[in-house]
């Protein structure tokens, strides 16, 4: 069985997702891909994980970098997992390109090239926003490209880490 449970952050309701254990999800509101972790049912309940995810929260709408990571479970494609491990990488406050993602790839696999495009496919699927900081990917040239949750919440995102493109 998965449970939600919400939080009210300053950039609007998140809903979290839990297998009881893990967070499974961690979505903004009306966001493309929504829930796409969650089971067909599920029930809302008070879970300890979701208390250590809003205390997470907290902490970084507070312009902070939190120095734990509530335990996360990730299923998806084995490129998905290798580029959603790669956003994990990202520092706070600072950002990388699809590019740049690709070619890290590339060079972990041995192959000469990994698609840009591919990468920003998996990043934008990525379940656990913001933990997982698919944010923090801006296009080649310095531009805000592609995020769930909107532009918008991608730019207030970044300026609460204080990184302005």
């Amino acid at each position: 069985m998965h449970y939600i449970n919400y939080y009210n952050s300053p950039i609007g309701k998140i809903t979290m997702g839990s297998d009881e254990r893990s967070l499974i999800g961690l979505w903004l509101e009306n966001a493309k891909y929504f829930g796409s972790t969650l089971q067909a049912e599920y029930k809302e309940k008070h879970l300890p994980i979701f208390d250590e995810t809003k205390n997470w929260l907290d902490i970084y709408f507070s312009g902070k970098n939190p120095d734990f990571t509530p335990k996360l479970k990730l299923e998806g494609s084995d490129f998905q997992l290798t580029v959603w491990n790669i956003l994990k990488e990202i520092p706070y406050g600072q950002t990388t390109t699809y590019g740049k993602i690709a070619q890290k790839i590339a060079l972990q696999k041995e192959i000469n090239k990994v698609s840009a495009q591919a990468v920003g496919g998996a990043v934008g699927r990525n379940p656990i926003s913001i933990i997982i900081p698919c944010h923090r990917v801006i296009g080649h040239n310095g531009n805000l490209t592609g995020y769930a949750g909107g532009l918008e919440i991608k730019k207030l995102l970044l300026d609460n880490e204080k990184q302005r493109r």
